[in-house]
């Protein structure tokens, strides 16, 4: 499995950091009409209306934003739509594959990205978490974050070191969770303490194995199922959950604990003990894409250190943006240090590729916890 920290996305950005920064803010006018229009289909909360403006204030086009909550929710719109619609989506690295094998997504023309704006490590490890299909690239590394421990500070306050996904799970939590990848975070607590058959990774593996490792995961999660008391699907749901619905712990999106701290909510983030699941997610460019032009105009603007900063402050998702971390506010500074202190940036837990195979038997065996 290919595991990637921080630190290691951010080594060898000081050799590039110079040429990058040094690049100006403005992007180049788009190389056709110099306007027009960009469809965008990205994550809800992923592009407020200042990132919106500079964008169309540094190119001169106009960017139009739909959001999207899930994965699932975008691989099926662009299914519907035959790959038409939209310039630009924001899948996930790890589920590329799955818009490869159905010719929803083009090639990427590498001579017309500015490589050198996105962090090296980035661009190469992203080569084998999904965003090469069979020697051809198609996204960009923009952002990558995880999927860890949120909890109460007041009611259920948890240290790093301490923390872990088996508090998610404890008799008489109070837990909000996703229904799949909650089995994963279970999953890997119970690879610590020796309750698997096989190794967890092996479930990507084949669905022999899938099965295997599932079937221990799913007789755990359902034993243990009264300490969820909500279940979540998007960020919304996530949110509300500790907002209206009494979580006091959940296995969250980052954004979603940064979002609720921003409310002035007691809300923490922290890496558990097992490893935070890592995603990172990218660009990619639909067959049915219109402007062209302001597709790869867009993927370069967005890779500039301040336009990364930008997405940062906004989301505290990690821009791979060379650059973008010495631009970022303090809030954000403090919210990662919080979230990844001591060997948390070593013990990230990346997602492997989700083959379409896995896809469906891991949604048969969310939709069997979830009617337990």
């Amino acid at each position: 499995m290919t595991r990637i920290d921080r630190r290691g996305l951010l080594r060898g950005a000081a050799a590039t950091a110079g040429v990058t920064l040094a690049s100006p803010f403005l992007a180049r006018r788009a190389m056709a009409q110099g306007a027009g229009t960009v469809n965008i289909f990205a994550w809800s909360g992923y592009l407020n209306d200042e990132i919106l403006g500079a964008f169309a204030e540094a190119t001169g086009i106009t960017p139009n934003f739909t959001p999207y909550g899930t994965n699932d929710e975008l691989l099926n719109q662009l299914r519907a739509n035959n790959g038409a619609g939209f310039d630009l989506i924001w899948p996930t690295v790890d589920r590329v594959p799955n818009y490869v094998e159905f010719g929803l997504i083009q090639p990427l023309d590498e001579a017309r990205i500015e490589v050198a704006r996105v962090l090296p490590s980035a661009w190469e490890n992203s080569v084998n978490l999904g965003a090469v299909v069979d020697g051809a690239r198609y996204q960009v590394p923009t952002d990558w974050g995880t999927e860890a421990v949120a909890f109460d500070t007041e009611q259920n306050p948890l240290e790093y070191g301490t923390a872990s996904y088996g508090d998610i799970w404890a008799e008489g939590a109070q837990a909000t969770v996703r229904g799949h990848s909650s089995l994963i975070g279970l999953g890997l607590w119970m690879e610590a303490e020796g309750k698997l058959p096989r190794p967890l990774l092996d479930a990507f593996t084949s669905p022999e194995a899938q099965s295997e490792v599932f079937d221990a995961i799913l007789a755990e999660a359902v034993a243990r199922k009264a300490a969820i008391i909500q279940f979540w699907n998007n960020e919304n749901e996530a949110q509300g959950a500790f907002r209206v619905n009494g979580a006091t712990v959940g296995q969250t999106w980052d954004s979603t604990a940064a979002a609720l701290a921003a409310e002035g909510l007691p809300v923490g983030f922290v890496a558990p003990k097992e490893g935070a699941l890592a995603w990172m997610e990218g660009l990619s460019i639909p067959t049915g894409a219109e402007n062209l032009d302001g597709a790869y105009e867009f993927i370069n603007w967005f890779l500039t250190p301040e336009a990364g900063a930008m997405y940062t402050n906004a989301t505290k998702i990690n821009s791979t943006a060379v650059g973008s971390d010495q631009l970022t506010s303090d809030e954000a500074k403090a919210f990662f240090a919080a979230a990844y202190p001591g060997d948390a940036l070593e013990k990230l837990w990346w997602w492997p590729i989700q083959e379409s195979w896995y896809i469906t038997k891991r949604n048969e065996y969310q939709d069997r916890f979830l009617s337990a």
